[in-house]
């Protein structure tokens, strides 16, 4: 899962940010230049050199918005619009996003803060932008209407109020929600602690679950669909093209993940089990912190966990609703396991030679098919390991734990090797007997005669 496009700063090829020359000629002007990325590649931003200690959050294929200091205050500048996203190799949407990105970039800053956002409109239509989660004042909070009249296309609106809390939230258009969160904006906003030594973490990932629906060979979302979407994304990209979650052995790692679909996420990770320390809501005590290998991620909310990477190897990390980790999924296909296909293949063939049956031993020979699909389009399972097809899709990762990885190195390693005698292998020989059963009726186990 070797990926060519990752960067290993928020300055390489393929992202267009403000230099610092610009962010200075711009102090005393009035609106702050907009940064820009166009690459879907995961950029690292470094750790901050004044103020308050933190240590930034790594949005898996995305990045972090940059701000200026204005007399105190930290300004940034979103800009809603038209984006192209890349999906995944071979397959790019046109949403609607925020600096040139689906999901839009991360914001962060740190409790106590004074932000001051400008936020400038080019979509055909108003927009707003509320705040999820922040506690601020009543106007600022981004209800188109309600809080404060739409912003018309081609103008730009302030948002300024003070950050009060720490913790994860997210934001996101309130008006026309059903067309702007469904064609992609929406984004996450991180407030670090204002004490250094409160819950730090050695690494600090940033998801967020979002979902469209576009079908085959099209690239325009679908804005109606409520329930059956067919693309489960984290930062609106899709496994294979899902960065790893790279860790060096011994690190404390917390992962944060927002909820922006319209349904619930279980999110499971293999090889580990974890503590849940944060919920929109805030941080969670730790008395009450509890432990978990799956945590459900309601719809409109976040959830944050952390564990300390004892167990070398590569983890995966996905959704358990088995649908959630397939891509391109057709919601009325029907069943043909245990069917012969092989006389009507013969039949077909005559008219389309390419013509290849599935399913009749179940889907997984999808991920060994090079089928013929339509442009911008992607296979249901697609994605090859060191031993194979790992037969995903959709929201679906790896958390790579190896030893002697930098601080600041978040590159991938490659694939673990299994050391000698810790990986499942064919067995050969004579088979022990094992037990069987075709009753429906409870079974109680006896009691042991003797111990030992």
């Amino acid at each position: 899962m070797l990926n060519r496009r990752q960067l290993l700063g928020a300055g390489a090829a393929g992202a267009t940010l403000v230099s610092s020359k610009a962010w200075g000629q711009t102090l005393n002007m009035g609106l702050p230049e907009a940064a820009q990325m166009d690459s879907a590649a995961t950029a690292i931003t470094a750790r901050p050199n004044s103020g308050p200690d933190y240590n930034p959050v790594v949005t898996l294929n995305g990045w972090t918005l940059p701000h200026r200091m204005n007399n105190g205050v930290k300004e940034f500048h979103l800009v809603a619009e038209p984006v192209e996203r890349e999906l995944a190799d071979g397959m790019i949407a046109h949403l609607w996003g925020y600096n040139g990105q689906s999901t839009g970039p991360t914001i962060e800053a740190v409790e106590g803060d004074r932000v001051r956002i400008y936020v400038t409109n080019k979509l055909p239509e108003g927009t707003t932008v509320h705040w999820h989660g922040l506690i601020l004042p009543s106007g600022m909070d981004g209800v188109s209407g309600l809080s404060h009249p739409s912003i018309p296309p081609g103008k730009t609106f302030i948002y300024e109020f003070d950050l009060i809390k720490s913790g994860t939230f997210m934001y996101h258009p309130h008006g026309d929600e059903m067309t702007q969160m469904a064609m992609g904006m929406m984004g996450m906003f991180v407030v670090h602690p204002k004490d250094p030594t409160f819950m730090p973490v050695d690494r600090d990932f940033l998801i967020m679950l979002n979902a469209f629906d576009i079908d085959p060979g099209t690239y325009v979302p679908r804005i109606m669909t409520m329930t059956d979407f067919n693309l489960w994304t984290w930062n609106s990209r899709i496994f294979p093209d899902i960065d790893p979650l790279v860790v060096n052995k011994g690190d404390k790692v917390r992962v944060r993940v927002g909820n922006l679909t319209m349904t619930n996420h279980p999110i499971h990770m293999h090889g580990y089990d974890f503590k849940v320390t944060c919920t929109d809501g805030g941080w969670v005590p730790p008395e009450a912190q509890w432990p978990e290998v799956s945590i459900d991620i309601p719809v409109g909310a976040m959830r944050a966990y952390e564990f300390v990477a004892e167990h070398l190897g590569d983890w995966a990390i996905h959704c358990h609703k088995s649908h959630h980790t397939m891509n391109a999924m057709g919601h009325d296909v029907p069943t043909f396991i245990g069917v012969n296909k092989k006389p009507l293949t013969q039949k077909i063939r005559q008219f389309q030679p390419e013509y290849m049956p599935m399913g009749m031993s179940g889907m997984g020979d999808m991920a060994k098919m090079s089928m013929p699909l339509p442009d911008n389009t992607i296979p249901m399972m697609t994605g090859w390991g060191p031993y194979g097809p790992i037969e995903m899709g959709g929201m679906f990762s790896v958390v790579k734990v190896r030893d002697g990885i930098d601080a600041d190195d978040y590159s991938d390693p490659g694939w673990y090797e299994n050391p000698p005698g810790e990986m499942a292998y064919e067995w050969t020989g004579e088979l022990p007997e094992f037990a069987s059963n075709n009753s429906s009726r409870t079974i109680l186990t006896p009691k042991p005669t003797s111990k030992g």
